[in-house]
């Protein structure tokens, strides 16, 4: 007989999500590999989710749903699951930006979270973790489902120019997240602001700091250093926070300017040079 491993549904999201379909599994009569032959994965897969030891995606989650009829039962549980495997210290300020209203960031070193493509956040996520490499990418990529909302946030992004210079996970990649950040030029939530490196001193040398408002709720400011992140709702830290991301604001490039500048970066720096420059 094989051996179960038993659940503990309290335990974790993940456990709760791998208790569920192992549930709702048995309950329509289905073996591991039966279910994996419907949904278009082996059974293995089916098993490792089930056990925690293998962390779902939505996809997955949205293919079991439709095979099961659980009435998107695993498409609601996928964003906490999701959530759960970002770092503890991180979690908080998720579930902060996932109810804000308005999101004014500046970025000194990366492009922000929201707007990184999967690969560009591959290469900066592998620094850390690689071995929760996996996860940590597929709750990235779920934090930026907020943009798609109906009622998506107003999101104000300044961006220092060194981040555009910054060959993260190498040229091709690079060329490909400009090429994003130039599909929100015309976004109607979404201005996206280049500080350029002429600009000198100016108050974002301390480095990047997000400022979130909300209808319902004190504002907050978040920052965060090599190992935790820091949040606060201090009026007086607000206060500070808000009146130098104004000055960011008008010492950065217009939005129009802006696109400008990151398509000639995108070109000149990223671009295929065998492409453009033939040998004769």
């Amino acid at each position: 007989m094989a051996n179960i491993q038993s659940l503990d549904p309290t335990a974790s999201p993940l456990d709760y999500y791998g208790w569920e379909l192992r549930r709702q599994r048995e309950a329509h009569g289905l073996k591991q590999g039966q279910l994996g032959d419907i949904i278009f994965c082996t059974g293995s897969l089916v098993g490792q989710i089930e056990t925690t030891k293998k962390v779902p995606t939505r996809d997955f989650s949205e293919r079991v749903d439709a095979a099961l009829g659980t009435d998107g039962l695993f498409s609601r549980l996928i964003g906490l699951v999701l959530r759960s495997q970002l770092p503890t210290w991180f979690q908080p300020y998720a579930e902060m930006e996932a109810k804000a209203a308005y999101i004014s960031t500046y970025q000194a070193q990366l492009v922000y979270g929201l707007l990184q493509t999967e690969e560009y956040a591959r290469a900066v996520l592998a620094t850390g973790k690689p071995g929760q490499l996996d996860s940590l990418l597929a709750a990235r990529m779920e934090r930026q489902r907020i943009l798609a909302w109906e009622k998506p946030p107003v999101a104000l992004v300044i961006l220092d120019e060194a981040v555009l210079h910054r060959p993260i996970g190498g040229d091709d990649v690079m060329w490909r997240q400009l090429a994003h950040l130039l599909e929100f030029t015309n976004h109607r939530w979404m201005c996206i602001q280049v500080l350029p490196l002429t600009s000198g001193e100016h108050p974002g040398l301390a480095g990047a700091f997000n400022i979130l408002r909300f209808e319902d709720h004190p504002d907050v400011f978040y920052t965060e250093d090599m190992m935790s992140g820091h949040m606060t709702a201090n009026p007086e830290t607000i206060k500070e926070a808000s009146l130098n991301y104004a000055h960011l604001q008008a010492d950065a490039l217009s939005v129009k300017d802006s696109a400008a500048l990151i398509a000639r970066v995108m070109e000149e720096r990223y671009a295929d040079r065998t492409e453009r420059d033939p040998v004769a």
